[in-house]
């Protein structure tokens, strides 16, 4: 399932995929796959992505 909400969030913050990338410590393929839905990212990830979008797991990552 695409992530759309982290995808919109990124966006709102006028952050590419790379600066994403380079501020959680991953490769610009890997922020493409999870916003595809290619990748399941850990929990330690999730929580990086999190922090640096000011955004919840819930919010980001729980499906409905």
């Amino acid at each position: 399932m695409k992530n759309l909400r982290l995808k919109a969030a990124r966006a709102a913050l006028d952050m590419s995929q790379q600066d994403l990338a380079d501020k959680v410590g991953v490769s610009r393929q890997t922020i493409n796959a999870i916003e595809k839905g290619d990748y399941n990212p850990t929990i330690k990830l999730c929580l990086a992505i999190c922090r640096a979008l000011g955004k919840t797991l819930d919010e980001l990552f729980w499906e409905e």
